[in-house]
């Protein structure tokens, strides 16, 4: 197997540093992309969908569970025992859901499978995102058209929902992170640093970070 070139440890910096140079261009970049998607307009979704849950059945505003924000990965079903290895990947590089629901966000998993295969799985991998089924509805055919997995993104206003982004394929793959599903939102991280609107929710970075266990949400 081929390895990278050994140089002094001096040269090594100098080219580390070269490096740098273009991951804080990338970095910036990146700030400026989540910015302007907080500034995408919103389409209303009007139709009705229906999700049962290991908890019951509800409709598509009872999937945010409270929250203002939704993100909802549809995880492509094949069968109980052809589950999608890329979905299964994507879902096992989730982190902790606590700090997104700390700024009023949910992410969810729904399939075109039954909830009764679905539970087993869930248990089997030790995933603690809500999983729901969208079996005999049109949600998954609807917000994601080529019939795959796709990444949509939902903001509640009282019973109406709007749709305010959509990705699929690659771009999903930088996902995982707190941050990351966050930069996908209409009110992204909410602090003060980043660039919003006028009237975003923000407040100061740091002061609101906990372990996992410490925030006060449900």
């Amino acid at each position: 197997m081929n390895r990278p070139p050994i140089v002094p440890e001096q040269e090594w910096w100098a080219a580390r540093d070269a490096l740098l140079v273009k991951e804080k261009a990338l970095t910036r970049e990146l700030d400026a992309l989540a910015a302007e998607r907080r500034r995408l307009p919103m389409a209303r979704v009007g139709k009705e969908y229906r999700f049962a849950g290991e908890g019951g059945t509800v409709d598509l505003p009872g999937l945010f569970g409270g929250y203002g924000q939704l993100i909802v990965y549809t995880f492509m079903w094949h069968g109980a025992q052809e589950y999608c290895p890329g979905c299964s990947l994507f879902t096992d590089n989730v982190g902790h859901p606590a700090m997104m629901n700390a700024r009023d966000t949910r992410l969810v998993l729904v399939s075109d499978g039954p909830q009764a295969e679905i539970a087993p799985f869930k248990r089997r991998m030790g995933w603690i995102l809500p999983w729901y089924s969208a079996l005999d509805g049109d949600f998954n055919g609807d917000m994601a058209p080529d019939g795959g997995f796709a990444l949509n993104v939902f903001l509640r206003d009282g019973d109406d929902v709007y749709r305010t982004y959509f990705t699929t394929e690659r771009g999903v793959e930088r996902l995982g992170s707190g941050w990351t599903f966050l930069d996908l939102t209409p009110y992204g991280r909410r602090e003060t640093w980043e660039d919003s609107p006028d009237g975003w929710p923000q407040s100061e970075p740091y002061a609101w970070w906990r372990l996992h266990d410490e925030y006060d949400v449900s």
